[in-house]
């Protein structure tokens, strides 16, 4: 039985993301919160999404990595009106807080941030989509859409 992220401490879900999402591996973890902090506008605060917060696919239910290793991506959600201007004016679900996600399938949406994205994905081993989003719209899901995330880097005010 699968733990609910929801009944777990922050320390616990922690430590499920770096099992899963970096094979276990802390210095790895630290190493991609560093790259996201240095290829980021100042500020952006970062989340991560999905299964590799729940350990639970959301379209199916099945476990991460339930197709292999490697296969489970890393949803990694981006906070701030900054970050937002990086993708272009017509990939936002929302216009100006939610953005659709820069990934494989749409790797020109955010074109400056893009070759960070592949940075990421090659240091993981993992397919890595990027979003951005508002704090409204990311607690929205996590309330209403049980799609629970954890912080990992916090958005900041820039002076």
């Amino acid at each position: 039985m699968v733990k609910d992220a929801k009944e777990m401490t922050d320390d616990e879900i922690l430590e499920r993301i770096i099992r899963l999402g970096f094979d276990g591996d802390r210095a790895r973890f630290e190493k991609f919160c560093s790259k996201l902090r240095d290829g980021l506008p100042p500020g952006t605060g970062v989340a991560l999404r999905g299964s590799v917060v729940t350990n639970e696919r959301y379209e199916d239910g099945l476990p991460f990595d339930a197709d292999g290793k490697g296969t489970s991506d890393l949803d990694v959600t981006l906070i701030g009106d900054e970050v937002m201007q990086c993708w272009n004016e017509d990939e936002f679900y929302i216009p100006s807080l939610h953005t659709k996600p820069l990934g494989d399938k749409a790797p020109t949406i955010a074109p400056a941030l893009n070759a960070l994205r592949k940075q990421l994905q090659q240091m993981v081993g993992r397919p890595v989509n990027i979003q951005a989003t508002s704090n409204m719209i990311l607690f929205a899901r996590d309330v209403l859409f049980s799609q629970p995330y954890f912080t990992i880097i916090e958005a900041r005010e820039v002076s």
